[in-house]
């Protein structure tokens, strides 16, 4: 995906040695009845069939799995419900128990959705301590999966550290319908296509290379139960990110239709405070918004050819 490929490239360089999986076929790929290639690290798995995950995972003997597979997006999780369940359910309680028989640390990638509902400021303990509601299938698949992992721990004293990512964008996130406000906002304006910004919404919007450099130091800095909020410290309204994108596409501001209400099944403001990532892994904001959208814009006119 997105974040795990970067993922990659970021523990390579820190001289990691690393397996990828995901869902298309590769000419790197180690499969049965195919033999050894020269670089054997890349396997086509989905994660929620538990057969192809156990033929990877007794392959490789990791000592440590980043988990970041993932049916993404609570629109997704309304249009496509069973892709989502079966992946971010069935799939983690398939990465899980493979963790509990082969003992390897686990790196979950959870999402900011799990907050649901709360208003106040998002803090790592704050769902041990507040009833909260998620709103969507795709925010109720990510809690049910933190719970997945703290009931292994208590049963087979299995060492996880989860990460909540908050709003990430960046180079590299390529078009669909489910993809982060700013990947959608981008590729609509700098291809003529209408927007709707629903007014009253504030976000953070973490750059991509800023977060998986975050998450790679976990590897060098395991701390089994710890919780982490991976986000920026800049908090911005929807409409301020809208102008920013309008800058650099250089796009007709009549394509912008502004509503006058809040969007359904979709938290109103995420406060976050993300010091325990930026003490324990180095989280800082390499870019500010404006950079950062100007960098993705450019990358998009590239891939797209535009």
């Amino acid at each position: 995906g997105v974040v795990g490929s970067k993922l990659q490239d970021i523990l390579v360089e820190k001289k990691h040695y690393v397996f990828g999986i995901d869902l298309f076929h590769s000419n790197e790929l180690y499969g049965h009845g195919l033999g050894r290639v020269k670089n054997d690290n890349y396997f086509r798995c989905d994660v929620s069939e538990f057969r192809q995950l156990q033929n990877v995972v007794e392959y490789v003997k990791p000592d440590i799995v980043f988990h970041c597979a993932a049916e993404f997006g609570r629109w997704n999780g309304e249009h496509f419900y069973e892709k989502v369940w079966k992946s971010n359910a069935i799939g983690t309680k398939n990465v899980i128990r493979l963790q509990e028989k082969h003992k390897f640390k686990l790196v979950h990638c959870s999402s900011s959705e799990v907050y649901g509902d709360y208003e106040g400021v998002m803090y790592e303990d704050v769902l041990e301590k507040t009833p909260i509601v998620q709103l969507n299938d795709y925010a109720i698949s990510k809690r049910v999966n933190e719970m997945q992992i703290k009931n292994s721990k208590t049963q087979y004293g299995t060492e996880t550290v989860i990460v909540r990512l908050f709003n990430t964008y960046g180079p590299g996130e390529w078009y669909h319908p489910f993809r982060s406000v700013n990947c959608l906002f981008s590729y609509n304006l700098l291809h003529g296509r209408p927007v709707t910004v629903f007014k009253g919404h504030t976000r953070t919007s973490t750059y991509i290379y800023d977060a998986v450099r975050s998450i790679a130091n976990i590897a060098d800095n395991f701390k089994p139960g710890k919780t982490y909020n991976i986000a920026s410290r800049d908090h911005h309204t929807i409409e301020e990110l809208v102008e920013h994108i309008l800058k650099h596409t250089k796009a007709d501001r009549a394509l912008v239709k502004y509503q006058d209400k809040l969007e359904i099944l979709t938290t109103k403001d995420k406060f976050v405070d993300p010091k325990e990532a930026e003490l324990d892994l180095g989280l800082n904001s390499s870019l500010c918004l404006e950079k950062g959208v100007e960098k993705t814009i450019n990358w998009m006119k590239e891939y797209y050819k535009l």
